[in-house]
């Protein structure tokens, strides 16, 4: 059961990879469709895929925690 609680923890990592490639694909969409806007939708881009990482260590670090505190 440790393993299992684990493993869900850790697919919150598949949501913040799926999450950041979507936001990648929106954001050269949008650099294609008005390119004198480049730096700021960089800048938002930036900040976006650092707090899409930012829930991906989470569910690291909950998973780890499930495995260590649980034994």
């Amino acid at each position: 059961m440790v393993a299992l609680g684990a493993g869900l923890a850790v697919l919150v990592g598949l949501g913040a990879g799926i999450g950041i490639g979507i936001a990648t694909a929106k954001a050269v969409d949008a650099i294609a469709r008005q390119p004198e806007a480049t730096n700021n939708i960089r800048s938002t881009l930036i900040i976006g895929c650092a707090l899409a990482e930012a829930t991906a260590v989470y569910g690291l670090v909950a998973s780890i925690l499930i495995i260590l505190m649980v034994k």
